[in-house]
């Protein structure tokens, strides 16, 4: 990363913003496994961008991030008691950060 992006004004967040784009951390076998890669996962809302999510994990964590991938979870169609219904949709991001960051979700936010 050259100066010049280091120092390019991206999207400011309000502090009501961080706390909506980043919903809960996701807490499965599969992302803690990924957390010994220095990747964490979060459930994010539908309209988070990329670098929403990255400000977010940023400013809220105290950490860097080195990139971020995000996957939308289509609801799964279930039945109940006989009638078709169907789970909402999801975002999921998964969070890598540079070398020698960590966050530790057992600790809440300040």
């Amino acid at each position: 990363m050259s100066a010049a992006e280091a120092t390019a004004p991206g999207p400011k967040l309000s502090a009501e913003r961080m706390y909506q784009v980043i919903v809960s951390p996701v807490v499965t076998e599969k992302a803690t496994r990924l957390n010994e890669l220095s990747q964490v996962t979060f459930r994010v809302t539908l309209d988070a961008t990329k670098p929403e999510i990255r400000e977010a994990v940023e400013r809220l964590f105290g950490v860097k991030v080195e990139a971020v991938n995000t996957v939308v979870m289509k609801g799964k169609t279930k039945r109940f008691r006989g009638r078709e219904g169907k789970r909402t949709d999801w975002k999921k991001a998964i969070v890598k950060l540079q070398a020698g960051q960590a966050i530790d979700l057992t600790t809440g936010l300040a």
